[in-house]
């Protein structure tokens, strides 16, 4: 599995900023109130955004992208097969009538 980067520079410079806003929001909370796991959810969450944003990866995006590419692979199959059924119904419409 090959991963490339599919974020651009400016989204990951606002997942970085966010990101270390959130990091540094957490543990500031986390010093305050050490048995809140909330808060370490939110500082492991916050370093996430980080990491996305210096490699400019994100595995959501990805999947996405993914899903969005099968949507429309799936249409295309379906719509080749319903035009090939219409050409079926066609030619069955076109044999002449025989009254004997």
């Amino acid at each position: 599995m090959k991963i490339t980067p599919n974020i651009g520079i400016l989204n990951a410079l606002i997942r970085i900023t966010f990101g270390l806003t959130i990091v540094a929001w957490s543990t500031s909370k986390m010093v305050k109130r050490p048995w809140r796991d909330s808060y370490l959810l939110a500082a492991f969450c916050g370093a996430m955004k980080v990491a996305e944003g210096i490699v400019r990866y994100c595995p959501v995006t990805d999947l996405c992208e993914r899903w969005s590419d099968m949507v429309k692979e799936h249409q295309h199959a379906t719509d080749s097969v319903d035009e090939m059924e219409e050409l079926d119904g066609d030619a069955d419409s076109m044999v002449p009538y025989n009254p004997t």
